[in-house]
């Protein structure tokens, strides 16, 4: 190749390495580059592209929030018709409170707690419970039944004037009985159901055996009065008649029922008490009529209403078969007392009676006459035993006779 053709290649070649190539050419304005750049390859700045315009948003409404649909079954309103009063001491207050639990599925049914803490029937001067069973009574017409529970705070002094009674002295029994009894006949003048539960057992030994005198006084004397007496001792002992804090709830499970001092209950121990109560109350209510009484009309002939003159005759029955005093009602049916044993039966040889018959004349007759009796007699009086036969279960002899 000439000289010259040669120059010209590479002077062509030295213009392409200056000016970026044919690319650069292609755009619109050339752009220099440095001998630096192209040995070391500085990446180059890419030109700004203008920004698009956006179109804003339209404006999103506000949708409402999502309705709750609730498939919840729709519990009729019951009304309350029936009051469950509850006086005493706080034992009695925590029986209310079982009570307010376990009678949750009747809505009918509502539990009043009025019980006062520290309170018995020693201490009229601080609370006197006699007085204000009336006033409670008589302010709400709705009580169905009472229940009430006394005693761990009444071993203490009575006073009868200038004289000081012992606790469970002979005149200290009497005057307690009579408050008792003014108790009952409280609830029997308003003729409701009176439910008294006993006291438990307590950790003091002392107490306990206190409370035992007290419980036979409740029971005699609410028993009498037409009332129920609930006995919360045997609930609350061991496998060996002892006090015990802990024990099996209303679900069979063992856990503790009494608190630390030894008195009061714990939550389940106030369920298990009212437990008991609330046997009794349920069947009090299945016995109460029903607010929804329909009068239907009388035939022709019936009986009609009872004249004045022997309401009051009706009135003084009812008092006293609530009371319990029926012994000089001659019109209300008695039932024969059940004697303590039957007729005596003899079973030996002896000569019945005349119109009677004899279960066994006598020892030789019942074992019989003849080989009968040889055998029997051979078998129970001597103790040998009859020869087996063969083929029998008794037969143990080897080898086996053919």
């Amino acid at each position: 190749m000439r000289p010259r053709s040669i120059i010209m290649v590479l002077a062509a070649s030295a213009l392409l390495l200056l000016t970026g190539g044919p690319s650069t050419f292609a755009q619109g304005e050339p752009q220099r580059r440095s001998l630096f750049s192209l040995f070391w390859q500085v990446p180059e700045r890419s030109a700004a592209q203008p920004r698009q315009r956006t179109r804003p948003a339209p404006p999103q409404t506000r949708r409402r929030p999502p309705q709750m649909v609730r498939d919840d079954p729709v519990i009729p309103k019951v009304d309350v018709n029936h009051h469950v009063l509850v006086v005493g001491d706080t034992l009695a207050d925590q029986i209310a409170i079982g009570l307010a639990d376990s009678l949750a599925d009747r809505g009918d049914v509502a539990v009043q707690r009025k019980a006062k803490a520290d309170s018995g029937l020693v201490r009229t001067d601080f609370y006197d419970w006699p007085k204000a069973v009336v006033e409670l009574l008589a302010a709400d017409p709705k009580i169905m039944v009472g229940v009430i529970s006394l005693g761990p705070n009444d071993r203490q002094a009575i006073r009868e004037g200038e004289v000081t009674h012992e606790p469970l002295s002979e005149r200290w029994l009497q005057i307690y009985r009579s408050r008792v009894e003014a108790v009952t006949a409280a609830f029997a003048a308003r003729r409701v159901p009176l439910i008294w539960a006993g006291a438990p057992p307590m950790q003091n030994a002392r107490l306990s055996t206190d409370l035992t005198v007290l419980n036979d006084l409740f029971r005699k004397s609410v028993e009498a009065a037409g009332g129920q007496f609930v006995d919360l001792w045997t609930p609350y002992l061991d496998a060996e008649n002892r006090y015990s804090a802990m024990g099996p709830d209303v679900d069979g499970q063992t856990t503790r029922l009494r608190l630390g001092d030894g008195v009061h209950f714990t939550k389940a121990g106030a369920r298990k008490a009212a437990h008991f109560v609330d046997v009794i109350i349920r069947r009090i209510l299945d016995r109460t009529p029903s607010e929804n009484v329909i009068a239907l009309p009388a035939e022709p002939g019936a009986a009609g209403p009872i004249p004045p003159e022997q309401q009051g005759a009706v009135e003084r029955l009812i008092d006293r078969m609530v009371s319990g005093r029926t012994d000089d009602l001659t019109f209300v049916p008695v039932l024969p007392v059940r004697p303590l044993a039957g007729p005596i039966l003899p079973l030996t040889g002896a000569a019945p009676a005349a119109g009677e018959t004899a279960l066994l004349a006598s020892i030789q007759d019942a074992r019989g006459r003849g080989d009968t009796a040889t055998q029997l007699e051979r078998i129970f009086g001597d103790g040998v035993a009859p020869e087996p036969k063969p083929g029998r279960a008794d037969d143990f002899r080897w080898p086996r006779p053919n």
